[in-house]
């Protein structure tokens, strides 16, 4: 997993597992820190997740929510969304709405 960030974006790119949820964990507690607001966190080139990595999103989200903040997933596939249904964890993070779903 690579970790990028620009301004309050932070990019993760590759398989998001239980091996790098120590590196996202601490990017995005960082970004909280940082920055006075909202943090998106892009998932446009991540290729599967499984359910500890999103565990992590959603305990990161608690917490940015109990200091007046949001984190915001944008760009989660298919299988991202899908885990995050099967898990039930949709329910504690906010996914950006995917325009090319929603059709105009």
């Amino acid at each position: 997993m690579e970790i990028t960030t620009e301004g309050p974006i932070l990019y993760l790119h590759g398989e998001f597992d239980v091996r790098c949820t120590g590196a996202v964990r601490s990017a995005i507690d960082d970004q909280l820190r940082s920055h006075d607001g909202d943090v998106t966190i892009d998932l446009h080139d991540v290729g599967s997740v499984d359910c500890t990595a999103l565990k992590v999103l959603a305990a990161a989200s608690r917490r940015a929510t109990r200091s007046g903040h949001r984190i915001v997933l944008v760009g989660a596939n298919g299988q991202v969304r899908r885990m995050l249904h099967l898990t039930h964890l949709i329910r504690l993070v906010e996914l950006e709405r995917d325009e090319a779903l929603v059709g105009s």
